[in-house]
């Protein structure tokens, strides 16, 4: 192993140490976002200590075991450990690079995934509402947490527009490549001939912020309306102004929230999805003067970019960016992922190597 990369993980090692020490004092108790950094840090370091640790292991058992190569008796035994060490540490020490390559802040971050319905009319709300249940399902596979921040019915049973908070270790890690326009092939259930007919949805994936100060808002810049909800939710939807809307004037971004009874709770979630769409709008715009960032194989994560085509009639799924191409459409529309995001991790992570 490079010296360079031994003195990193040295480290490393040294700093989960202090990290341990920090999170059990009584500073770090009594101050919530430092405790939540420390242990985002926490969780980045300790798999990898875990990995050089092993590594180190097999370095020693090889060490044991050439000491065992002059005893006739021993030999062959010592020569077998050997070999299952070195290999043992040359696939550690390639665990090892991939683990020390840059992460991406936000990766441990919670998330808002809007679907919004685009080219298609029904068919691509209908779409959007198969896409909302694809990564519904999917969030439930990983055991996180799911919740509708605010969601735009169509007649038919689709969704104009939908924004979900999901909230589970790890969760914009795996989801952070959806962005992007995803594209539908199939056999709308408005077309009386049983033609073939191509619609679209566009999906965002925004890291949360960790708090809406993390962002900063000038209440001066905002402007907050409430109005009563519309849909289900009996009477009371009728009688109070619980439904939020907050437009942020310097950038002409808005969010409306009425999934809750409560106003207050409905202006907390707008203000934090809003929160998250500057946070975003700002690294995009950082990322757009730095050409060679996020130029991966896995694209931009632009929003006009089509990544992905469901194609029903021949029962495919389609990912564009790294020609990949699963002929399983209803399993990964039952939101079994692991394949398809892993490829797309894996070619990313293949890109930063390189």
């Amino acid at each position: 192993m490079k010296k360079s990369i031994s003195d990193k993980l040295g480290q490393l090692s040294g700093r989960l140490a202090e990290l341990d020490l920090l999170l059990a004092s009584e500073t770090a108790a009594q101050d919530l976002d430092a405790w939540r950094r420390l242990s985002r840090e926490h969780a980045e370091i300790a798999p990898v200590v875990a990995l050089y640790a092993e590594y180190r292991k097999a370095g020693e058992d090889i060490a044991a075991a050439r000491a065992l190569l002059a005893d006739a008796e021993m030999r062959a035994l010592a020569q077998e450990e050997i070999e299952a060490g070195e290999a043992a540490m040359a696939r550690l020490e390639d665990e090892l690079q991939r683990a020390l390559l840059p992460r991406d802040p936000d990766d441990g971050r919670n998330l808002f995934l809007e679907i919004r319905a685009g080219t298609g009319g029904e068919e691509s709300a209908l779409f959007a509402g198969d896409l909302l249940r694809m990564y519904a399902r999917y969030a439930e596979r990983q055991r996180w947490q799911v919740e509708i921040v605010s969601q735009n019915a169509s007649d038919l049973g689709g969704y104009k527009e939908a924004i979900l908070r999901v909230i589970g270790a790890g969760a914009y890690s795996k989801l952070k490549f959806e962005s992007g326009v995803h594209r539908v092939q199939r056999v709308p259930q408005t077309e009386a001939q049983g033609r073939i007919h191509t619609s679209a949805c566009t999906v965002a994936v925004l890291p949360e912020a960790d708090t809406v100060g993390e962002v900063a808002i000038n209440p001066a810049e905002i402007r907050i309306d409430t109005f009563r909800a519309s849909g289900a939710g009996g009477q009371h939807v009728n009688k109070t102004d619980s439904a939020v809307r907050v437009t942020h004037l310097p950038t002409g971004i808005v969010v409306e929230c009425q999934d809750d009874r409560s106003q207050h709770k409905n202006k907390a979630q707008a203000l934090a999805v809003l929160a998250a769409r500057i946070r975003d709008r700002q690294q995009r715009a950082q990322e757009a003067q730095i050409a060679s960032t996020r130029k991966s194989l896995v694209g931009s994560g632009d929003r006009s970019e089509r990544i992905r085509t469901y194609n029903f009639p021949q029962g495919r799924v389609t990912d564009h960016r790294i020609n990949l191409t699963l002929y399983r459409i209803d399993a990964i529309m039952d939101g079994d992922l692991d394949e398809l995001l892993g490829a797309l991790a894996a070619e990313h992570q293949a890109e930063q190597l390189a």
